[in-house]
């Protein structure tokens, strides 16, 4: 091995114990990078014969730790079935159908109740079991009760971005679920087998966000990622808490001031478009719009932003 001040030999031990990577290999990436270790990370990660060995029993052993946490999902479904069922009994019991029949209304109300309860009844049961057994219909998947509990063994904040980029290395369809196939297959590409492991990842996970390209890959990511499932647009109020969460990394100094017009003046989903091309006017218009072209082909919505913050006497363009 090469003879390394001390600066450089805590850098390379630092490569190797995040990415399981040999001393040679390291040396090699961080050499590269002028021995600045994020980009000796990006060096690293973007050679695709580079792999770090898993063991999938243990993928296995930590997906089986997270799947199935969701139990008041399966609970809610359990109590209001037994709600219908004594509301069902109560309107059912002499006294009440008594009264509806003193002001003529009973079999009306009761024919359509028992319809409303067969119907709820039957969704539910069909949700609840399986050959009669009550069974959790997402017992594969990992909720939001199981990434609750892998953040808290990784010392993160569920809120953190860094789970944004975790879900976008497992390429997650929805947020805060994890498949098998998403959650074993994001780890193995990451070369994560154990918490140890995924909490050494963490730091170049965070660096991916100071990327350019891995940015927008993963900006575009987040709109798919957070909308509800069968929508075509984000939601509102989803979309503002995207884009305060991706612009503190990027710090694009009109985010308030775009999230303040939304809620006064268009109050409605996002579409894929405006999501799309709000990063692009971030990145290439300054903040004072001096360089903001009225004739460029911007949605609508960015060109009404841009009224709204010469109007406030936002923007110093005028």
């Amino acid at each position: 091995m090469h003879k390394l001040n001390r600066s450089n030999r805590d850098k390379l031990q630092q490569f190797v114990t995040i990415t399981g990577a040999s001393e040679k290999v390291a040396y090699q990436a961080l050499k590269a990078s002028d021995w600045n270790l994020e980009g000796a990370f990006d060096v690293f990660y973007s050679q695709p014969q580079v792999k770090t060995v898993t063991d999938s029993r243990h993928l296995e052993e930590l997906y089986n730790r997270y799947k199935g946490k969701l139990n008041h999902l399966t609970s809610f479904f359990f109590f209001f079935h037994l709600f219908c069922t004594q509301l069902v009994a109560f309107f059912f019991s002499g006294n009440v159908v008594e009264f509806l029949e003193i002001h003529g209304h009973a079999t009306e109300y009761v024919v359509k109740l028992r319809i409303f309860y067969d119907m709820i009844s039957q969704f539910l049961l069909r949700r609840l079991t399986f050959n009669g057994v009550l069974v959790n219909p997402y017992a594969d998947m990992i909720m939001v009760d199981g990434i609750t509990l892998l953040c808290n063994d990784l010392q993160v904040d569920p809120q953190d971005i860094v789970m944004l980029v975790v879900s976008w290395h497992m390429k997650a369809a929805t947020m805060c679920e994890f498949s098998k196939q998403e959650f074993i297959g994001g780890l193995q590409a990451l070369g994560i087998d154990s918490l140890d492991k995924f909490h050494e990842r963490i730091p170049y996970m965070r660096s991916e966000l100071k990327d350019e390209q891995k940015f927008r890959e993963i900006y575009n990511f987040a709109f798919s990622w957070a909308k509800e499932k069968g929508q075509k647009s984000l939601a509102l109020d989803t979309a503002i808490g995207m884009w305060q969460l991706l612009f503190a990394e990027k710090q694009w100094a009109l985010v308030d001031h775009w999230c303040q017009f939304l809620q006064a003046k268009h109050n409605k989903a996002i579409s894929r478009d405006t999501w799309a091309q709000l990063l692009e006017f971030a990145r290439t218009v300054d903040p004072e719009l001096s360089n903001y072209d009225a004739e460029g082909a911007w949605p609508y919505l960015i060109d009404e932003f841009v009224e709204y913050l010469n109007e406030n006497g936002i923007s110093q363009s005028q």
